[in-house]
């Protein structure tokens, strides 16, 4: 597995594999590497030649009094892992590198209407850093396929909509979640919780899914929602979000949508989960 930390040698990379025909697949992440991320290797492993994973922690998408400094990097496991997984090349490019102008004077990417609400409206400019970031590997990548997990599904609804907007010729591959066998999203940030928390984290799958079920059997979104929201606000959950979306754009729901998904956030200690499940509607 080769390891690169610089664009030129990243640029000729790329432009060696495509000489040579071979289909690149594109896995974007922060590091600090789960089952999840692993999952997005082994997804971009069997459908392209040649796979790339980046770890780049993006200061762009943090807000203020967010995580950015304390956020896990665990390079040494994460190579380790990636080359297990059947990577065949690392980027771990810096911040400097990428943004040479600092934060303050970099050119941005906004998309409309899909980075509105849910995370969004609770981390101002965040999906902002992320279509950026994404959009700036891209181009220095060029790859046919990237991989991006569902868990975060309000981030690939907006990557899809940027590259649909952008017309990019990149195929974009949402993976399904990944989760403990409690339930549990797999998630970087889960290291944050202690023993106490972490027995209570998965209540939030559990609300998930049982609102899931009474929806499908046909009762009101509104009063589901609601009776979801109290079953999420006891014990040391607080509830961020819990909304009903259009599965497609994450529009509002309508008499003739059908295939939607519910999406959920909560705060538990100093950790914020997030999670999601689809669902659909009966006619």
């Amino acid at each position: 597995m080769l390891m690169l930390n610089d664009i030129p040698s990243l640029r000729h990379a790329m432009q060696d594999a495509r000489r040579q025909g071979k289909r690149i697949g594109l896995v974007p992440t922060m590091g600090n590497l789960h089952q999840g991320h692993l999952a997005l290797v082994e997804a971009a492993r069997a459908r392209a030649d040649v796979v790339i994973a980046t770890i780049f922690v993006n200061p762009l998408q943090f807000g203020r009094n967010e995580d950015l400094d304390s956020y896990p990097r665990t390079l040494d496991e994460d190579r380790a892992a990636l080359e297990t997984a059947g990577c065949d090349l690392v980027f771990t490019p810096t911040s400097q590198m990428l943004y040479p102008n600092g934060l303050d004077d970099q050119t941005t990417i906004r998309v409309p209407h899909v980075s509105e609400g849910l995370c969004g409206a609770r981390r101002p400019g965040h999906f902002e850093g992320v279509a950026t970031i994404v959009a700036m590997l891209f181009n220095l990548v060029q790859p046919d396929i990237a991989c991006f997990g569902e868990k975060d599904y309000q981030q690939l609804t907006v990557i899809r909509k940027m590259v649909a907007d952008l017309h990019l010729p990149i195929e974009i591959i949402g993976v399904p979640t990944v989760r403990a066998d409690d339930g549990l999203a797999l998630s970087s940030r889960n290291g944050y919780l202690n023993a106490s928390q972490r027995a209570e984290a998965p209540r939030l799958y559990q609300v998930l899914h049982e609102a899931r079920v009474a929806l499908e059997k046909g009762q009101l979104p509104d009063e589901v929602l609601r009776g979801a929201l109290g079953q999420l606000a006891h014990g040391s959950l607080k509830p961020d979000y819990l909304e009903l979306r259009r599965a497609d754009d994450l529009g509002p729901v309508t008499e003739t949508t059908r295939n939607a998904v519910l999406l959920g956030a909560v705060h538990l200690g100093s950790a914020r989960l997030i999670d999601n499940l689809k669902v659909t509607l009966p006619l």
